[in-house]
């Protein structure tokens, strides 16, 4: 089974927030842009439960 996590970033901050998330586990799916904030980016991690 996995679990499944949206978040939203701005483009700047995305390369930090993955690095971070990726250490407790979580791997990137998608990476898209976020056209409401016009300058972010909505990313969807996955993960094996724990």
């Amino acid at each position: 089974m996995y679990e499944y996590k949206v978040e939203t970033y701005k483009v700047k901050d995305a390369e930090e927030a993955m690095n971070k998330l990726a250490k407790d586990g979580w791997r990137v799916i998608t990476v898209s842009p976020n056209m409401a904030m016009g300058y972010g980016v909505v990313v969807t991690f996955e993960r094996e439960k724990q």
